[in-house]
């Protein structure tokens, strides 16, 4: 009895001790990372460009107006068409009526005039103009309707499913809209697909037809990690910006809708930037088109199968806390040839601690044809002990 006190007495100060050490790492702990931080527009979204993790978030899923944040969806149907040689960036387009007269930001091209494909992107990108983004939709589609069409197409392949398009520009329209999570999948697209187009976002002015206008995303002026990308307002939608920076080997993009004032819209994409660089950090875990882990092929030409990923894996955690990132794969346990190359066969599984944070598929790094019916023979035989045994 009188030992068991004493180890009591003595153990007691340990065990509080030790609680509260506990207890402050956690407090110190849930104080990394504040919230969001509160900025006077309708919606935001953050995003970590290299893993996709939303960083933070405000009505996010929510449709509203655009404005001129819609020309980046016209540019990704135009970038494909360049890229497909469609079209190509010296050729001349005949500036119709339509697209002269289209109202809103202009880059001031005449009707008839013959103006190229790269001049009417400059316009497009860095002035933001209404009819040059008319007339390349006429160039590219035959019609800004056909073109339209086009702009909604891809945007379901780009998993954008708050978005809906009536104009190639972005004027307003009950029916025209998108979510502040669906411009930042466009633009992560738009930067991963296009890198070299991308570059046009960041030039800081344009001129043509001797009138020079300067790109009105004014963080391109006040800081240097941001390197695109568009601006919108209406007088319905308010004054828009999504942004896109670069520090050190993490980039984020940031998607402000609504803001009432102009000054608005560029400090409230400041202090989200600031806020996802300063809490949170992207760690790569593996790279494209490299073996993470290799399986069994029956009646295959080969054995053997090296799984992976088709684009590299980032996940984006507050920082400091990288180590406590682990990895798992799961992959399927019975694979028959024929195998085509990025055929997914499991995922692999990224958690912070115990919280699962992203499922990536697992592919077939390159293709393995069926081997011959002797092969295959010989693989049914020992397929049907494994599968008794497995």
């Amino acid at each position: 009895m009188l030992y068991s006190t004493v180890l009591r007495s003595l153990l007691l100060p340990l065990v509080l001790a030790f609680a509260f050490l506990c207890s402050g790492w956690a407090a110190v702990h849930a104080e990394t990372i504040p919230p969001p931080p509160q900025v006077p527009v309708r919606g935001y979204f953050l995003m970590d460009y290299q893993s996709g993790n939303v960083l933070a978030d405000l009505k996010g899923e929510e449709r509203m107006e655009p404005a001129s944040i819609t020309k980046l969806m016209a540019g990704y149907v135009i970038y494909k068409a360049l890229q497909s040689g469609k079209i190509h960036a010296d050729d001349r387009v005949s500036i119709s009526e339509k697209a002269r007269r289209t109202g809103g930001s202009r880059m001031f091209v005449e009707v008839g005039s013959q103006v190229s494909v790269e001049d009417l992107l400059m316009g497009m990108d860095v002035q933001s103009g209404n009819d040059a983004t008319v007339a390349l939709a006429e160039y590219v589609a035959g019609s800004e309707e056909t073109f339209v069409r086009l702009m909604n197409e891809q945007a379901a392949q780009l998993g954008m499913t708050s978005s809906h398009f009536t104009n190639a520009p972005g004027l307003p329209d009950p029916n025209h809209y998108m979510s502040p999570r669906d411009i930042a999948v466009l633009t992560r697209a738009l930067i991963r697909d296009f890198p070299d187009q991308y570059r046009r976002y960041s030039v800081r002015s344009f001129k043509y037809n001797n009138i020079k206008q300067q790109n009105r995303n004014r963080l391109l002026f006040t800081d240097s990690s941001v390197d695109g990308v568009k601006t919108g307002h209406t007088e319905s939608a308010g004054y828009c910006l999504v942004s896109s920076a670069k520090r050190n080997d993490t980039r984020l993009i940031g998607v402000v809708l609504g803001a009432d004032r102009e000054r608005d819209r560029f400090s409230a994409s400041e202090t989200l930037l600031n806020y996802g660089f300063s809490f949170f950090e992207s760690r790569k875990l593996y790279d494209a088109n490299t073996p993470i882990v290799t399986t069994r092929v029956w009646k295959g030409q080969e054995n053997e199968l090296p799984l992976g990923v088709t684009q590299a894996l980032y996940v984006t955690v507050p920082k400091g806390q990288a180590p406590q990132v682990s990895t798992t794969t799961v992959v399927q346990p019975i694979i028959v040839a024929p195998i085509q190359k990025d055929q997914a066969f499991g995922d692999i599984v990224v958690k912070l601690g115990e919280q699962e944070v992203s499922k990536t598929p697992l592919v077939a790094l390159h293709e393995v044809p069926e081997s011959g019916w002797f092969g295959r023979m010989i693989d049914s035989i020992l397929l049907f002990f494994y599968s008794l045994f497995n």
